[in-house]
């Protein structure tokens, strides 16, 4: 097919030609832009989302550090608690009437307080003493023996410990 193009044809073409490269040149110019914000706005977003995920790494690391203390002083809370029921059972069982201590007593100095004569006899050999040692009574006094095992009855009425010190009889006027 043939077609006769005219100049005034021509010069419409190249118009159009020239308004198309104008509008495509814009619509470039447009798009740059756009790309632009667009990149800048993901960069933000990037470095916003980054500093998130430190600030979490950060309070995970707080967090878990919180939990590994909340956890220590839970346990140690258990064994206080624990320690501590023991101690008041101790103390009820201490004042049960007629409930026995046993002190050492080293030339009048109390030096160790048992729960029953058997754990103070199991005890002479850190004293530097045979295991087989029994306790001397006193004569008068505590300190008038170096060694002395002394028994204390705990006393209701009195709401607390006494002690029993029962001398040995001496002889009167050097007669048995």
């Amino acid at each position: 097919m043939i077609r006769i193009v005219t100049k005034k044809r021509l010069a419409l073409l190249v118009a159009d030609t020239a308004a198309a490269f104008e509008r495509a040149q814009r619509a470039k110019e447009t798009a740059l832009l756009d790309a632009a914000r667009h990149a800048a706005a993901l960069a933000e977003v990037t470095e916003r989302a980054e500093r998130a995920e430190a600030t979490t790494d950060e309070v995970g690391a707080l967090l878990s550090h919180a939990v590994k203390e909340a956890s220590a002083a839970q346990q140690d809370l258990l064994l206080k608690n624990i320690e501590l029921r023991r101690l008041r059972e101790d103390l009820a069982e201490a004042r049960d009437e007629g409930r026995q201590v046993f002190v050492l007593v080293h030339e009048g100095t109390p030096v160790m307080v048992y729960r029953s004569r058997e754990d103070a006899y199991a005890d002479t050999a850190t004293h530097g003493l045979p295991e087989d040692h029994t306790w001397g009574p006193a004569r008068r006094f505590w300190a008038d023996a170096e060694w002395v095992l002394a028994t204390f009855t705990y006393d209701a009425g009195a709401r607390g410990f006494r002690g029993a010190l029962k001398p040995v009889a001496e002889p009167v006027g050097g007669a048995a």
